[in-house]
């Protein structure tokens, strides 16, 4: 079901010129389907602070459940900003302090651009564990990608990250491990997925912390896991919602910071992923007018699915709650008391 353009932020309109259902809250008023509150802490930096936001409101829009979305963006003040980031948050993005007040329904925490190992000395640390620890008490389940994976398995289950030694970058194959899992039904048995880091959690590090890995590479390692209850934490190493050309967009900033003197060597392409015609074709410098027209998709099923997955479990659950609420007396249909949790 669609997104709802509860506020101003640009996405929408993006998202409307790409043809996705977009609803105004007008619209949206006069359907008798339910609300459903997500919110998005987005971490990562100013020149994919936009491009994060879109990926994942695509991937809830496409999720083809019974309700209508309402995705709330915030982020922490703790990490660095430039000028026009901070209008644009200012602008656009909801303050955690409301979030908390209106209350969500599920969470999606971000990545963000942090090679070092030791995340504990860096200054979201504080302010991120006070939104882990709020949501998972007040929402019915958080997913955490890349770098939010290793700080949730850190300071909640004692595992800290290990450096790879060199950067994981591209697109690599598969396996779900746990084929009954409500989280991967549907999905292909073997299936793509991109990542990039630095750093890692080890297979042997999610089995300490009781996490159930549901799907792992045999190079890149674990990729997607949930936590022992099954439901409430769903973290990924890689990233599956990365658009087609994120790689490309990566992999030309690198190759700028290169050419600008910041790195020592030139950047290797990502792996498995422009192919060897297109390898050669950057190897000559040839300039490539279209290149998402000769750039391969090959994650974007196996995404919708978990996604879509993860959408309905949140529904169902939070279906509970509301069925709860009227037993207890309050009207479920009252907007207030659909979000208090």
């Amino acid at each position: 079901m669609p997104l709802v353009a509860h506020n101003n932020l640009p996405s929408f309109d993006r998202l409307r010129d790409e043809g996705r259902t977009v609803l105004n809250p007008q619209r949206a008023s006069t359907q008798e389907i339910r609300e459903m509150h997500i919110g998005l802490l987005n971490m990562m930096p100013d020149k994919a602070l936009e491009a994060t936001e879109r990926q994942f409101l695509r991937l809830i829009g496409e999720s083809n459940q019974i309700a209508q979305f309402y995705v709330h963006p915030f982020t922490l003040p703790a990490l660095e900003r430039g000028d026009d980031a901070k209008a644009y948050i200012d602008t656009h993005y909801d303050t955690f302090e409301d979030l908390k007040a209106q209350g969500l329904d599920a969470l999606i925490i971000t990545g963000a651009n942090v090679a070092g190992a030791d995340i504990t000395q860096e200054a979201f640390w504080e302010p991120l564990q006070e939104v882990m620890d709020w949501a998972w008490n007040n929402v019915a389940s958080t997913i955490c990608s890349c770098l939010a994976t290793h700080a949730v398995m850190q300071f909640k289950y004692g595992q800290a990250r290990e450096a790879r030694g060199e950067k994981l970058w591209g697109v690599y194959s598969h396996r779900v491990t746990d084929r009954e899992h409500p989280l991967v039904r549907g999905m292909n048995t073997i299936f793509d997925a991109p990542h990039s880091r630095f750093n890692r959690i080890s297979t042997e590090q999610f089995a300490a912390a009781g996490m159930n890995v549901l799907a792992e590479s045999e190079y890149a390692g674990v990729h997607m896991a949930v936590s022992p209850d099954g439901f409430r934490l769903l973290c990924f190493q890689g990233h599956p919602e990365y658009d087609t050309i994120s790689l490309h967009k990566e992999y030309k900033r690198e190759l700028a910071r290169f050419e600008n003197g910041e790195l020592d060597a030139k950047p290797p392409y990502p792996e498995n992923y422009y192919g060897d015609d297109l390898v050669a074709r950057l190897d000559a410098d040839e300039d490539i007018k279209s290149i998402d027209d000769v750039l391969e998709n090959t994650w974007r099923d196996s995404a919708r699915t978990v996604i879509g997955n993860w959408v309905g479990q949140v529904y169902q659950t939070t279906n509970v709650d509301r069925h709860l609420q009227f037993m207890d007396g309050i009207d479920p249909d009252d907007p207030l008391n659909l979000r208090e949790r």
